[in-house]
């Protein structure tokens, strides 16, 4: 079949990976792709905003199935407009990706569906807000309400950064995102990133993962896209994944189904564990980037299958096969990322890489100019390994980001620390 993958970063680059492994795949187009997803298929320069136009290329070029990377076409509703043409599609409507697109939507959804979060309150007035945070006291978050790209969640252990925070978000900082706020409580514990499919019906629990916010070893400054990831993550125990299922997951898809909007693609349920109990952090409705790179290194071909089953709604017939194995990747960013950063350095030692089943260096913020492989973007390259054990997961990704010759870049060298202790 011909499949069109519609993004250009390094969660991209990963499902393009593993869906050529599957032998259902005869032709791939991934749009609008980058440096390294033009080594292994076809890139078309498309606005993958504009549904008219990704319908238009469908029909011209015989797709069969769309696989929605990103979360901004979900939100802009690209989903709807390609099945209204007659398009199977892998994610979900505008209607139901609201669950990421609003977080003051996803709070009452998780109040009808009874689904342990933390306490909050939406705010659209920046005096409300700010009187609001003196009077609870930090550490305390603040959220953009709208989509801002992975960045747009501020852990304010003091007062004055709260306050820095809402004057941030409606000052601007994060454009219309954050003309909304919310304000939670804060959770501690320990957060882990869960993945689920949904055909709208059925659910179909992925493995889990962990990913590093935060830009320091040591998780230490600011919040980032993710700096790097591992999988499985060893707080996901059996009971933890069945209350996570039974008290959170399953009465949210319910309650989007009643309300007439049911969920269909994949959803990353964000959770922060303490003593065994899960609690939900927030939905994304796309799979996470890094964790995405780690996943898809497990899952291989099977990729393909499960997001076929989930848009062809057909779960109910299908297992997934997970191997005893570890995954983990090492995001190397540019030098001043998540703050401001150059473009157009140039990467070298790239194929001196091992690119096997086990081995893969993924690429996100990256063009190939005048030959030659440059920085596009904040994070750049996810250097992702397999292995028997965590330790030779991350043995093999560093060795890998030693071969990269890059000095404009940077990366943590503690990826997976907490489960390696």
């Amino acid at each position: 079949m011909n499949i069109l993958i519609l993004g250009s970063g390094g969660r991209e680059h990963a499902l393009a990976w593993a869906v050529l492994q599957n032998p259902k795949c005869d032709r791939l187009i991934v749009a609008p792709g980058n440096a390294g997803i033009a080594e292994i298929a076809e890139c078309a320069a498309l606005d993958i905003l504009d549904g008219g136009v990704i319908a238009g290329f469908c029909e011209a070029e015989a797709i069969d199935f769309v696989i929605i990377g990103p979360e901004a076409p979900l939100a802009a509703g690209v989903a709807d407009r390609l099945r209204d043409a007659g398009l199977l599609v892998f994610g979900p409507s505008a209607a139901a990706a609201r669950l990421e697109a609003s977080k003051s939507f996803t709070k009452s959804i998780c109040d009808a569906a009874g689904a342990p979060t933390a306490a909050y309150a939406h705010f659209t007035d920046l005096a409300a807000a700010r009187s609001y945070v003196e009077t609870q006291g930090a550490p305390i978050v603040v959220k953009a309400d709208g989509l801002a790209a992975g960045k747009g969640v501020i852990v304010a252990m003091t007062l004055p950064e709260a306050q820095a925070a809402l004057d941030d978000m409606f000052g601007g900082e994060f454009g219309s995102a954050g003309a909304e706020v919310v304000i939670e409580e804060f959770m501690d514990g320990e957060e882990a990133s869960f993945f689920v499919v949904c055909d709208g019906e059925n659910v179909i629990p992925l493995i889990a993962a962990q990913d590093h916010k935060a830009v320091g070893e040591g998780d230490t400054g600011p919040n980032t896209g993710g700096m790097g990831a591992y999988s499985p993550a060893p707080v996901m125990t059996d009971a933890v994944t069945r209350q996570a299922l039974d008290q959170i997951v399953r009465p949210t898809l319910a309650e989007m189904a009643r309300r007439g909007t049911p969920y269909q693609g994949v959803l990353f349920v964000g959770l922060m564990i303490k003593n065994g109990a899960p609690r939900l952090v927030e939905y994304n409705c796309r799979f996470g980037d890094p964790e995405c790179q780690v996943l898809m290194m497990r899952l291989g071909a099977q990729a393909l299958d499960l997001m076929l089953a989930t848009a062809e709604g057909r779960l109910a017939d299908l297992s997934v096969n997970w191997a005893e194995d570890h995954a983990l990747t090492v995001v190397l960013a540019a030098q001043g990322y998540p703050g401001d950063y150059e473009k157009g350095s140039v990467i070298k030692g790239l194929d001196t890489c091992p690119e096997d089943s086990f081995h893969m260096v993924f690429h996100a913020g990256t063009t190939r100019a005048q030959g030659q492989i440059t920085a596009t973007g904040g994070r750049v390259l996810a250097a992702t390994a397999r292995g028997t054990t965590l330790q030779e997961a991350a043995d093999r990704a560093y060795a890998m980001v030693d071969r990269i010759d890059w000095p404009q870049g940077f990366c943590r060298r503690d990826i997976g620390w907490s489960a390696l202790k």
